[in-house]
């Protein structure tokens, strides 16, 4: 049975499409979320400032995501990054690690074609609790 996760605490979706979603497996919680990008939870509006800014509304989005899944970084198995452009790749990388100061998840880097908004960068994750 699939649980939809919603917080107002990161952007609502801007399509057909649920923020996380977490399924019971075996005694334990799976949790999948949706690529977040840099919008302003309360304005839905992109932040501005460059791919640094960008990551850290990112990361916050995503954490919040986590938390009303009932998870938290610690519990990332899995993530995939998404970059409008590879020569991004050491500013994004140096935020990400501070979400992870010790035994970050497998992660996958991928540079998109175009990202939604026009966003430099987007951070998907699986968690299980």
């Amino acid at each position: 049975m699939k649980n939809i996760v919603r917080t107002t605490m990161a952007p609502t979706a801007i399509g057909p499409y649920s923020q996380a979603v977490s399924v019971d497996v075996g005694g334990r919680k799976m949790i999948f979320t949706s690529g977040q990008i840099a919008l302003d939870p309360v304005t839905g509006v992109m932040v501005e400032g460059g791919v640094e800014v960008e990551t850290r509304q990112v990361i916050a989005n995503l954490g919040a995501v986590l938390l009303a899944a009932g998870a938290s970084w610690k519990n990332v198995v899995k993530t995939t990054i998404f970059l409008a452009s590879m020569d991004d790749f050491s500013k994004v990388n140096a935020i990400y690690a501070e979400a992870f100061p010790v035994d970050p998840p497998a992660r996958s880097t991928v540079q998109a074609a175009r990202l939604p908004r026009d966003a430099n960068v987007e951070i998907e994750a699986i968690a299980i609790v």
